[in-house]
């Protein structure tokens, strides 16, 4: 499995927090960071009104969408609602392959360019 696999997941596999590590070797002071990137998933529609306020708070998210289809009815509402939030904000909004979605607060735009070949 790839880094990119192990930090942000991969397709139909479950993530859980402790699935991520400390690495090691890194003994320096947690820095203050004025925006964190946050993971969520999103089972159901109630779980968008944590992704908002954390949106609006100043931060990232990466959702796990892979429970919905970009067909279901559900997510359609979902995603209105999540582009909403990112507009409201000045932010950033990007469905990357069919298992996530990424919201940015103001200030941050998420490249629609790969890096590499």
């Amino acid at each position: 499995m790839g880094f990119m696999n192990k930090l942000i997941g991969d397709a139909g596999a479950s993530r859980r927090t402790d699935d991520y590590v400390e690495l090691d070797g890194v003994n320096a002071p947690e820095p203050e960071a004025e925006t964190q990137v946050h993971i969520a998933r999103i089972s159901e529609k109630q779980d968008v009104i944590d992704i908002k306020d954390t949106v609006y708070a100043g931060d990232i998210v990466i959702a796990d969408i892979t429970r919905h289809t970009t067909q279901d009815r559900t997510m359609d509402q979902i995603t209105d609602e999540l582009q909403q939030v990112a507009r409201g904000v000045g932010g950033d909004i990007v469905q990357k392959d069919e298992d996530q979605i990424i919201i940015t607060p103001r200030g941050v735009k998420v490249s629609r360019e790969k890096l590499g070949r």
